[in-house]
């Protein structure tokens, strides 16, 4: 299925959730924030949250530096 991560298409399996996308897009779920569809989904939820063909999902990680 196709989802647009950040403004770019990527096509992710069946089954793939938050936290499955999260992980592999960031390389860590530390300082991580994502909404999808433009709400915010919390971090306890991304277990469950299942990634739908279509979405849009942002992804945000916090780095340290100035």
């Amino acid at each position: 299925m196709s989802v647009l991560v950040n403004g770019v298409d990527r096509v992710v399996a069946d089954g793939t959730t938050l936290r499955d996308l999260i992980a592999e897009v960031a390389g860590t779920l530390r300082g991580s924030a994502a909404a999808v569809d433009g709400e915010v989904v919390p971090r306890s939820a991304w277990d469950q949250f299942p990634v739908r063909d279509g979405q849009r999902i942002e992804l945000i990680t916090a780095v340290q530096g100035g």
